[in-house]
């Protein structure tokens, strides 16, 4: 048996709650702009979703079936191709809220019998953002794995080289806090590397600059180009989470805060910077009342927690049992609490 030390198990633990609580927290301003969300709530963020409590939604999802095919595959990535593959198909026909363009056509493709190395489409979406984080926690000390399962986990759903740059960032973020090696410095120069398009590289240079004026969050957003919201393109919504969790480091409130405060795809952009700013807190440092908050199940807040303790000991090959029978019960509630908060948004205010 393989067993990380507590200090690892923690920080795998507060990557999968932190990512949950912020893909809760961030849900219900999904699509608002800056301006409307801070006219609409003002005050402490707090859980909005349904009667004061919290749900999640495909952003979780998916870091969850990434845990579950990690537990599964061991150390093959062909296996861990298919489980995720396997559990993409089933998790579509169960009727999913939010589901992205580019995710639903390869996930078609999938059933249609296209292998998972070729499946994806060509997208800049940040879909594979969403379930890197966990693979680069998992093979923080061997890069060429990282590289491939997180890989493997783009191309499933993304062709698109930016979409593969953005995950790996998420990924070497995550890798980092386990290795005890993330400093700003080291941490930018490494995503500096990840690709030599233009765009990426002034995404860098800004994050740079920008926290060395120790700007808000908000502030580099626009600067990078998200004057009204942070949209889902990948090199959108990776670098503003990236530079929400440095900027508030240490401080998990602030940064969820400030980065849903933003606006835009407010769920996914949260869930990522919630999972990198969970991995340094520990789920100590994640508020009590955002984590009791969270009404969910089958995939429960323990479910998480035990799938995280289980990817973190490496012991075992069997994926963490939950009532599958309630996922279609859960998502059509999910789907009725959804169209409630689109028909509030059509009122004035």
């Amino acid at each position: 048996m393989v067993v990380r030390d507590d200090k690892t198990r923690d920080r795998i633990t507060g990557l999968m709650l932190g990512a949950a609580v912020g893909d809760a927290l961030g849900l219900p301003a999904e699509g608002m702009s800056a301006k409307r969300i801070a006219r609409r709530w003002p005050g402490p963020l707090k859980h909005r979703f349904f009667f004061g409590r919290g749900m999640m939604s495909d952003d979780t999802e998916h870091l969850f079936f990434t845990a579950q095919s990690l537990i599964e595959a061991g150390n093959d990535v062909a296996t861990f191709r298919r489980a995720l593959a396997r559990r993409l198909r089933w998790w579509l026909v169960a009727l999913p809220a939010g589901v992205g363009l580019a995710t639903a056509r390869s996930i078609i493709k999938l059933w249609l019998g296209w292998n998972p190395a070729k499946s994806g489409v060509w997208s800049a979406g940040n879909g594979p953002a969403m379930r890197s984080a966990l693979l680069g926690a998992r093979f923080a000390n061997d890069e060429a794995n990282l590289r491939a399962y997180v890989e493997a986990s783009t191309i499933m759903t993304h062709r698109d080289p930016k979409a593969l740059a953005g995950a790996l960032a998420v990924a070497f973020g995550a890798a980092a806090l386990v290795r005890g090696e993330a400093n700003d410095d080291t941490l930018l120069h490494s995503w500096q590397t990840l690709s030599p398009d233009d765009e990426w590289q002034r995404a860098m240079m800004l994050m740079r600059s920008e926290l060395a004026r120790a700007s808000p969050v908000a502030s580099f957003s626009e600067s990078l180009g998200g004057k009204r919201e942070v949209s889902g393109y990948i090199y959108r919504t990776v670098p503003v989470a990236l530079y929400a969790w440095l900027r508030h480091r240490g401080d998990f409130r602030m940064t969820l805060q400030e980065v849903i405060g933003c606006g835009g795809d407010t769920d996914t952009v949260a869930a990522i910077a919630g999972a990198l700013a969970g991995m340094e807190c520990g789920e100590q440092g994640i508020p009590e009342e955002w984590l009791s908050g969270i009404c969910e199940w089958p995939r429960s807040i323990r479910v998480l927690g035990e799938v995280a303790s289980r990817v973190a000991d490496q012991d075992s090959q069997s994926s963490v049992g939950y009532a599958v029978w309630g996922v279609i019960p859960r998502n059509l509630l999910f789907l009725s609490v959804v169209l409630l908060h689109g028909f509030r948004r059509l009122m004035p205010g």
